[in-house]
């Protein structure tokens, strides 16, 4: 796994946290209190003076771990996020699983409309899914959510243009050019607080949080991030391996993410 330049990796995210806040009148933040959504807060208190300046959504289907409410009250409070917390039902959909497809995109919906946001901040990065490598900083969205992956804008360092449609929105993703190894770095770096299920009991750790019906944990007796770091710099395992879902296949990924999945 290549380690990049981190301290370049966080210049740039900040650069276009801080560009969406200037560009976008009523931006919010997704936030599934993994390692990587809970790096991009972080980087979102570095660029704004120790405050996420907008509003945090966590889409729950209400069968996350206890860890991961806990660490998200605990967390909330601690950094004083704006939290908004959408409630998505559960029930059979395109992926094969009722808990984390479809059906929080579905909420997602209601929520952007509720509250008015034109632009969303995302946490995906391009090493963890083929679909995902083919998104940029800022991806515009149309009213129905739906994603024209085959007609992206162009990118440039100082230019992250994109033609919005009159009742879409903007998906922002500082995070596209990290990998996982990146972000434990990151999280060592700063003492990023992170979900307790990534440390090993009994044998086992999670690399990827989803609920408790797509996540099981991999071997593993890293004990600290330290440990992880290590783990990654020899593990030929997949990041994703874990997650327990149809929807990992690309056809189904890029489905589902055409049609405004996170």
């Amino acid at each position: 796994m290549i380690q990049q330049d981190l301290k370049s990796l966080e210049e740039k995210s900040i650069y276009v946290i801080r560009e969406a806040n200037i560009k976008f009148k009523k931006v919010a933040a997704l936030w599934s209190m993994g390692k990587d959504s809970t790096a991009m807060l972080a980087l979102a208190r570095k660029a704004f003076l120790g405050k996420v300046p907008f509003p945090v959504i966590h889409i729950d289907n209400g069968i996350d771990f206890p860890e991961t409410y806990q660490f998200r009250e605990e967390l909330a409070k601690k950094w004083k996020l704006d939290l908004i917390v959408a409630k998505s039902n559960i029930k059979p959909e395109m992926s094969g699983f009722a808990c984390c497809g479809a059906n929080k995109t579905i909420e997602l919906k209601k929520i952007m409309k509720q509250y008015g946001f034109d632009a969303l901040i995302v946490s995906i990065r391009r090493d963890e899914h083929g679909i995902r490598a083919k998104e940029r900083y800022m991806s515009p969205r149309d009213k129905n959510f739906k994603w024209n992956f085959k007609d992206q804008p162009a990118e440039l360092w100082d230019d992250y243009s994109s033609k919005l449609d009159a009742k879409g929105h903007v998906r922002i993703h500082p995070l596209l050019d990290w990998n996982e190894i990146d972000i434990w770095n990151f999280v060592k770096k700063d003492k990023i607080p992170v979900n307790p299920l990534y440390f090993a009991r009994d044998g086992y750790r999670y690399r990827s949080l989803g609920c408790t019906h797509c996540t099981v944990a991999l071997p593993s007796n890293v004990k600290d991030i330290n440990g992880i770091i290590k783990e990654l710099a020899t593990t030929t395992t997949e990041e994703r391996s874990g997650r327990q879902q149809d929807k990992e296949k690309e056809y189904v990924m890029e489905k589902l993410r055409s049609l405004g999945y996170m």
